[in-house]
């Protein structure tokens, strides 16, 4: 399996070293790259980190981001090819009916409310890490397939 980098918009810093650890702790090493709101997120998913090629395999925006929101964020992914499916997990605290229900209608393909405890922040963390880098299947690179039907 190629090393996927894994996106984290986080714009708190504890809950930041807390999802470093806890993948640590699991022995997911795969290289973080950290936006700390949307902009900056949106910045850095289009880009080149990899020759081109589709980039990026897990997100965890939080969902009251400043200057670009979360659900911003997930509306302009979906709206461009390169990161349309890019899988993104919302990791947040947020127990609203209402963060969940949009977020799913902006296209997260997971909501994962974050537990208080870091045991069982690091179980979270570890089951998400398990299941989007080795055993989730993404779909083949829309930007190099042969045939887009473009």
């Amino acid at each position: 399996m190629t090393e996927r980098v894994i996106p984290l918009v986080e714009d708190i810093p504890d809950d930041e070293a807390l999802t470093r650890r806890a993948l640590e702790r699991d022995h997911i090493l795969n290289d973080i790259v950290v936006a700390r709101d949307g902009a900056g997120a949106l910045e850095w998913l289009p880009g080149d980190q990899d020759g081109g090629s589709r980039p990026r395999s897990w997100s965890c925006p939080n969902l009251h981001l400043p200057r670009v929101d979360e659900l911003e964020l997930l509306r302009r992914m979906r709206a461009d090819e390169r990161t349309r499916f890019v899988p993104v997990v919302v990791l947040t605290s947020s127990k609203e009916k209402e963060d969940v229900i949009a977020s799913h209608r902006f296209g997260a393909n997971a909501y994962v409310r974050k537990p208080v405890k870091f045991a069982d922040f690091a179980k979270a963390v570890q089951a998400l890490g398990v299941f989007w880098l080795p055993l989730n299947e993404r779909p083949p690179d829309f930007a190099s397939a042969p045939n887009r039907g473009t």
